[in-house]
C-alpha cells in the first residue's frame, strides 16, 4: 500500500500558516464558506419529516363525537371527553410516565403496518362500572400495582373498547379504511411492546371526566411513528386538499346562505341615549322636560348590535328610514 505523502513541504505549510495569520493570504474565499455542520444521529428517526399532526388532530376531533355518543348508548353516561395536543415523543419516555395497574391492550389496526396499544385508566373504568349500575360516575383511588381486573370490571373495559374501535373506525374513513382487533391485555404498560425503548410514538391522550362526580381519568392511543409514516402522503394531502375550493365545499356555503338569510332579526332604532341617575328617574312626573343632543344619524340595531347609520323621515303614511352609511363593528 502506497504510502500519504504532503503535496506541500514542511516551509511552504509554515508560510501557509503566517500569511493566514497576519491577514496577508485571504481566507474564506472558498465555496459554501457560510454552512455549518448540524449532527445527524442516524440511529434515530426524523419526526420532522412525515407525519402530519394536524391530520390526526383532525381525526381526533371526529372520533370524540362519535365516541361519546357510542358511550351514551351503551353505558348511560356522557362523560366529557377531550383530546390533549398530538405528541411525538420517545416509547421508552412515554412508558416512564405511566404507573400499573392499567387496562393496557395492544391492537391491530389493518391494513397499518404493527401493533397500536390502547390504554385505559382505572378511574375510566370504575365511573364507567358505577354509572353502568346507576351510581353517579364515582372514581377509584389508588389501586395495588398487581392489582387485576375483575371479570365484571373487564366486560366493561370491553365495552369502552367496543366503542373505542367503531369510533376509530369511522374516523378514519375519509382517509383510509381500518379495521380494529385486540391481541392481548395487560395491567402492566412494560408488557406493551410495540416499539424499542428508543422508538418514535405518536400519541394522543384523551381527557375522561365523569360529568356527576367529576372523577377524572384518561384514555391513550399510541400508534408507533413507524406504523404512521407510510400514510404521510395520505394524512398531509387530507389537510392541503381542504382550501375551500370543492364542489361540496361551495354547495355547503350556498345552502348556508340559504338557510341563513330566512333567519328572523329583532332590529330597532335608536336617535339618541340619555345618561341620568336613579335618583332623577324615581322624581320624574307628567311634563318633565329630558334635553339630549341629537346625533347627526340616528343608529339602526340589529339584535342589539349598531349596523347603519339612518336618517329617519316619512314615506307616505309611513314613518321610514333611510340607510347613509354601515357601522363597523368596533368603531362605533
Amino acid at each position: 500500500m502506497a504510502t500519504r505523502q504532503n503535496l506541500l513541504s514542511p516551509e511552504e505549510l509554515t508560510a501557509l500558516a503566517e500569511g493566514l495569520k497576519d491577514g496577508s493570504i485571504e481566507s474564506d474565499t472558498g465555496f459554501n464558506t457560510k454552512v455549518r455542520v448540524r449532527k445527524h444521529d442516524l440511529a434515530s428517526e426524523n419526526s420532522s419529516l412525515g407525519v402530519n399532526v394536524s391530520a390526526i388532530d383532525m381525526i381526533n376531533e371526529r372520533f370524540i363525537r362519535m365516541f361519546r355518543l357510542g358511550l351514551l348508548e351503551v353505558l348511560r353516561t356522557t362523560p366529557r371527553v377531550n383530546p390533549t395536543r398530538v405528541q411525538i415523543l420517545k416509547f421508552g419516555d412515554y412508558v416512564k410516565t405511566l404507573k400499573a395497574p392499567l387496562a393496557v391492550n395492544t391492537i391491530r389496526i389493518s391494513p397499518m403496518r404493527g401493533n397500536s396499544v390502547i390504554i385505559i385508566d382505572p378511574n375510566v373504568i370504575f365511573s364507567s362500572l358505577d354509572s353502568f349500575f346507576g351510581g353517579f360516575g364515582k372514581g377509584v383511588s389508588d389501586l395495588p400495582p398487581s392489582r387485576l381486573f375483575t371479570p365484571t370490571e373487564t366486560r366493561i373495559i370491553h365495552i369502552i373498547l367496543s366503542v373505542f374501535f367503531r369510533s376509530l373506525k369511522e374516523a378514519w374513513s375519509p382517509i383510509l379504511e381500518i379495521d380494529c382487533e385486540q391481541i392481548s391485555a395487560e395491567i402492566n404498560p412494560q408488557f406493551a411492546q410495540i416499539a424499542d425503548e428508543n422508538d418514535l410514538v405518536v400519541l394522543t391522550r384523551f381527557d375522561a371526566e365523569a360529568t356527576a362526580s367529576g372523577g377524572k381519568g384518561f384514555m391513550d392511543l399510541v400508534y408507533p411513528y413507524a406504523t404512521l409514516k407510510p400514510l404521510r402522503d395520505l394524512l398531509r394531502n387530507r389537510v392541503s386538499a381542504s382550501d375551500g375550493n370543492e364542489e361540496s365545499d361551495k354547495i355547503w356555503r350556498e345552502d348556508l346562505a340559504v338557510a341563513v338569510g330566512d333567519s328572523e332579526l329583532d332590529v330597532r332604532v335608536m336617535m339618541g341615549e340619555i345618561k341620568t341617575t336613579l335618583y332623577h328617574l324615581q322624581n320624574m312626573k307628567e311634563g318633565d322636560l329630558l334635553f339630549f343632543k341629537k346625533p347627526d344619524q340616528a343608529q339602526f340595531l340589529a339584535n342589539g348590535v349598531p349596523t347603519f347609520g339612518v336618517n329617519i323621515g316619512t314615506r307616505g303614511s309611513n314613518v321610514a328610514v333611510r340607510v347613509e352609511k354601515q357601522i363597523v363593528p368596533g368603531q362605533v
